[in-house]
């Protein structure tokens, strides 16, 4: 009994009494000693187009999936044909399910190979022939394109195509992944593509959301891994075949690209790449911090990055202003650490993702680098790192100073810098750091923005920048309270007139006033307001007390306690 691929999807069979199918063996053809041929003993095969590669060839017990045109070798008509009717022939090779012409002739083919074959009567409907169809003794002509192999002891095959050096994790049974994919038939045929989409495939592996074989060949890849799959029917959609495009009994072939994987247990991962010396505080909740990060996914791909916007992201921490992920992980760390931090999406942006920015179900990865923080509570930090033996005068409000000072945001030690303590000429945290200083001393000085240039920040100072100043106290002026242009150190002398008449003539021009004034600061018995021009000062005083303006002040002018409150 003999089966042979056409008319119906149904197989016909003939039986031919006494035939020896051992003889077939021996013989393609006869040709007589004329050159002309005889009658055929076997199949005649014309393999007239043979692929470059072919990883397999049929073999017995293989199944395969073919295109076939039917016709007579006589006359060249055609009596069947899989292309006229839309569907590919499918059958088992070398088990007696075709006819014996055709199980011989499709032995050690390939796939996309295209070949003639040629089967005498004998090996094909002998002198019966077939439902009117096929006459007796007729030669028949089989044009095949071979589609597919398999065999029922197949298994799904991988072949990795490239896998990163690093891999530290391997999918498993359970993971949710993400990944890109073409998906072709044996034959080379499209029948669909991720990529064309522009949208990975998501999914959990190993559950039942995909075809057995996927779930199997998808198992230990790497993010950035690529490979090929090749399922068999019987792993894949089987008899069915799905939709228009995956025909029954099909062999599928994905090329695989693995862009995520995470499961629903993951937590947060830390990576600790860099941790400055001398670390004596780290962030906790409720601390505002700003830090810079560049933002991939796991394969490596940017998404964001605070350094394509010079602007560090400042936040405060552990108060639900960014992912949860991200908030645990801000938490406990020093000022310049270097962190890389791995967020799962259900501690991200979840199965919804950001716009075009974020997709759904993706694993954030961000390096991030901490340039500082501060708490909102925080007071002005004063370290003093140098004091000298003798330190008679302190610093306070109203006095005139020069200092040094380095700030972490600026390059190399500065030319002393002049304030008057207590006048609102430097930040307030700058200030206090320079309260109760004496010459000489060194201090250093940690300003929380709330002290110091706030959420505007100011020139090269971003916005809420913590600021470190090294401080030196260069020189000290002892000042004078607002509004006031001279004090008495002590009591002043009493009577105060005579004092000031320096030559006893009972009265004193400007000359005279400068001189007095400027002996009682020599003395150390009075102070002018430091940092002003000291003649002009001079010159208001004496004006205020020369009430009639006639170039000259008198006893009766004089009033002590006008002289002790003269204001600016």
């Amino acid at each position: 009994y003999f089966e042979a691929g056409f008319g119906s999807d149904s197989l016909l069979q003939v039986s031919i009494p006494g035939l020896d199918l051992n003889m077939f063996f021996l013989l393609l053809f006869v040709v007589s000693a004329t050159g002309s041929p005889g009658p055929l003993v076997d199949v005649v095969v014309d393999r007239y187009e043979i692929p470059k590669v072919c990883p397999r060839e049929v073999q017995t017990e293989d199944f395969i999936r073919y295109h076939f045109n039917g016709t007579f070798h006589g006359d060249g008509k055609k009596f069947d044909s899989s292309h006229d009717r839309g569907k590919a022939f499918i059958s088992q090779v070398g088990l007696g399910r075709l006819i014996t012409g055709m199980d011989r002739g499709l032995q050690g083919m390939c796939v996309n190979e295209r070949r003639r074959i040629i089967v005498p009567p004998h090996l094909a409907y002998g002198s019966i022939g077939t439902g009117g169809v096929i006459p007796p003794d007729a030669v028949l002509v089989y044009d095949v394109l071979l589609l597919d192999i398999w065999n029922a002891d197949d298994k799904v095959q991988i072949r990795t195509l490239g896998r990163p050096a690093a891999c530290n994790r391997t999918t498993a049974a359970s993971d949710f992944i993400r990944y890109h994919y073409n998906g072709t038939l044996l034959s080379g045929e499209a029948f669909d593509s991720s990529h064309s989409r522009n949208l990975t495939y998501d999914t959990y592996l190993g559950k039942g959301h995909l075809i057995k074989g996927l779930d199997e060949g998808l198992l230990g890849m790497c993010v950035g891994e690529r490979r090929v799959v090749i399922v068999p029917p019987f792993l894949a959609y089987g008899e069915s075949g799905s939709g228009t495009l995956v025909p029954p009994q099909a062999t599928l072939v994905f090329e695989v690209l693995l862009v995520d994987v995470f499961n629903p247990k993951d937590n947060l991962t830390v990576e600790v790449k860099e941790v400055p010396e001398g670390c004596s505080r780290r962030t906790v909740i409720g601390d505002y911090i700003r830090y810079h990060y560049n933002g991939t996914f796991q394969d490596g791909t940017a998404f964001d990055s605070s350094y394509q916007r010079n602007s560090t992201y400042n936040t405060y921490v552990g108060m639900g202003y960014v992912i949860r992920g991200m908030d645990k992980a801000l938490q406990g760390l020093c000022m310049g650490e270097k962190r890389r931090i791995t967020v799962p999406p259900h501690m991200a942006y979840g199965e919804d993702g950001v716009g075009d920015i974020i997709p759904g179900s993706a694993v954030l990865v961000f390096d991030i680098h901490v340039i500082d923080f501060h708490n909102p509570k925080d007071l002005v930090d004063i370290k003093v790192t140098h004091k000298p033996q003798e330190c008679d005068a302190t610093t306070e409000a109203d006095d005139l100073i020069q200092y040094r000072y380095n700030c972490s945001l600026m390059d190399g030690f500065t030319s002393p810098s002049v304030t008057t303590l207590g006048a609102n000429q430097v930040i307030l945290g700058l200030e206090e750091g320079l309260k109760g200083m004496c010459v000489g001393e060194r201090r250093e000085v940690i300003v929380p923005p709330h002290w110091g240039h706030g959420d505007n920040g100011a020139g090269a100072v971003p916005r809420s920048a913590v600021l470190f100043f090294e401080l030196e106290l260069v020189e000290l002026q002892k000042g004078v309270p607002e509004g006031y242009m001279f004090v008495w150190i002590g009591d002043g002398p009493d009577p105060l007139f005579p004092a000031m008449d320096l030559n006893g003539d009972k009265e004193v021009p400007l000359e005279e006033f400068s001189t007095f004034i400027r002996l009682q600061v020599k003395e150390g018995k009075g102070r002018l307001r430091p940092g002003v021009d000291a003649d002009g000062i001079i010159k208001d005083m004496f004006d205020n007390q020369d009430r009639n303006k006639d170039g000259k002040i008198t006893e009766a002018e004089l009033s002590d306690e006008q002289v002790k409150r003269d204001e600016l």
